[in-house]
């Protein structure tokens, strides 16, 4: 990967991914052919005698200069009555793009959509919880990430809080009237703003995760520290308190403390030299809801815990042991705060208490996918669904349920649904964090797709429309939205504080984005 030319961020509304409400068969993204400049002409001999209104049109035919204009030599144009071929709505898998056709958005079911470019590609993200409010739905937005780099260099990366505002409404109300699309263009015109702070980091950062705080609180003030975690490429998992970089973003002339920002406030050296992927925080909740968990997971299988104590962290040393190849994603449970998951590349996906001897799983899936399982997300408001992304291309719903425990020999069982629309390997999937039947996805194929498992087929709401489109491929009628143009997406994340909002970062940046379907 090559450094980006800009020697500053840059922020832009240019959209480089863009899709269209997917349900029932529906898409966004349009192939267009090059335009023909030609028009039609009307034969110049076709009367012979000229009317009054002919004697008219005869003098507006005049040139400036009080010409007289020959019709034989340059016949008027005629308009043409004709409508213009309709967009065709592109399907991934289906449809191909032809000599000179291009892709454009079908902005008419974006809300707001937003890309954003960064000097290095960002990898992985978290969104940082931040005092605006919730449920917030007036523009413009504003959100603030966490993110590390993948930079040329180890020396050259580094951990960024991103301050992302100015994010307007990119959709005008069909029912506004004059005064407010005045007001909607001027907001237009308006770029968004990219502010960031930035501290050293020795290593690519694999995967990054802010620690949890308890819905409908406020950000603890700047005196109070606010942990993000990052795994390195080196084997390290390093811990940093970003809370004076985002006062710094928020308070013009707030200055850093350097000390307490620009080196870790713990790191965990359990892995040796293992690098890894997989990782999730906790609340402990309850009597000591300040406390944290920490749950990180390596390519050697092992995973490890760090929890928090009045005099800091404390990396425990024994591992939890079940998985036979690389731990790729970690979930603790929303209801049970001693129970998580974890899935593997040995293609099966374990249920964990941390209470059991033996530091061995107590329930789990042996063949989840048919190849690695890659992603996995704990349904926040039905806390026995979980999802998972594979290798493969493929999205499984589990009721946990029915996985069966350690030890007991019976068949895994079947997924409540499966969803084989991907292409190419899932690379990170996420319930809603309010609506249990939602979620998003994003795999190698370069989309990201929007998801409602409450959604069944309607034929008499379809009508006579195909079920299948030419090219043969299905689409779910619980797919509701496919968002493409970014390349190697790689994490998709809902913002919890904005409904609706979309964040998805690839090796060309961020989009930030908001569709009329969710």
């Amino acid at each position: 990967m090559s450094k980006r030319s800009a020697t500053e961020i840059q922020a832009s509304s240019e959209s480089q991914g863009e899709s269209r409400k997917a349900q029932r068969g529906e898409f966004g993204l349009h192939k267009t052919a090059p335009e023909d400049g030609m028009g039609d002409f009307e034969d110049a001999w076709e009367d012979e005698l000229e009317s009054d209104e002919e004697v008219v049109d005869a003098e507006a035919s005049k040139g400036e200069d009080g010409m007289d204009v020959d019709d034989d030599v340059m016949p008027p144009i005629e308009e043409s009555d004709e409508q213009p071929a309709a967009p065709e709505a592109f399907i991934p898998g289906v449809h191909h793009l032809e000599k000179d056709e291009i892709l454009e958005p079908d902005d008419g079911v974006y809300v707001m959509r937003h890309n954003m470019s960064v000097d290095w590609p960002c990898l992985s993200f978290d969104i940082l919880r931040d005092n605006l409010g919730d449920q917030r739905q007036r523009f413009p937005a504003t959100a603030f990430l966490v993110s590390g780099t993948q930079a040329d260099v180890p020396k050259n990366n580094a951990i960024s809080v991103y301050k992302m505002s100015s994010l307007q409404r990119t959709q005008k109300h069909e029912d506004s009237d004059d005064e407010d699309e005045d007001e909607d263009e001027d907001a237009l015109d308006e770029d968004p703003l990219l502010e960031y702070r930035s501290v050293p980091h020795l290593g690519a950062v694999n995967r990054i995760r802010a620690q949890p705080l308890p819905a409908d609180s406020p950000l603890p003030p700047v005196s109070q520290p606010y942990f993000v975690a990052s795994w390195s490429e080196t084997g390290k998992v390093h811990i940093f308190d970003v809370r004076p970089l985002i006062e710094a973003l928020d308070v013009p002339g707030y200055t850093i403390d350097k000390a307490r920002t620009h080196k870790p406030a713990f790191t965990i050296n359990s892995h040796g030299q293992a690098e890894g992927f997989a990782m999730d925080w906790a609340s402990s909740g309850g009597a000591n809801p300040s406390a944290l968990r920490l749950l990180t997971g390596d390519v050697d299988s092992k995973i490890y815990l760090t929890t928090t104590t009045p005099s800091g962290f404390n990396a425990l040393t024994q591992a939890f042991r079940t998985h036979s190849d690389s731990v790729e994603d970690l979930q603790w449970s929303p209801a049970e705060p001693t129970v998580f998951a974890s899935c593997s590349a040995d293609q099966s996906v374990q249920i964990w208490d941390v209470r059991a001897k033996g530091r061995r799983s107590v329930a789990g899936i042996d063949r989840a996918h048919r190849a690695d399982v890659n992603v996995i997300s704990w349904n926040r408001s039905t806390s026995y669904l979980l999802l998972s992304g594979g290798d493969e291309g493929g999205i499984k719903v589990w009721d946990l349920r029915n996985v069966k425990k350690s030890g007991v020999i019976a068949p895994d069982p079947a997924p409540v649904a499966a969803f084989n629309w991907h292409t190419a390997p899932i690379t990170s999937i996420e319930w809603h964090p309010t609506e249990d039947s939602i979620f998003a996805a994003s795999g190698a194929d370069d989309q990201v797709t929007l998801w409602d498992l409450a959604v069944e087929q309607d034929d008499e709401e379809t009508g006579t429309m195909e079920a299948t489109p030419q090219g043969g491929r299905n689409v779910p009628p619980q797919l509701l939205f496919v968002h493409q143009g970014q390349k190697d997406i790689k994490e998709v994340h809902w913002h919890p504080q904005i409904p609706g909002m979309v964040v998805s970062t690839a090796l060309d940046g961020f989009n930030l984005f908001k569709t009329i379907s969710v």
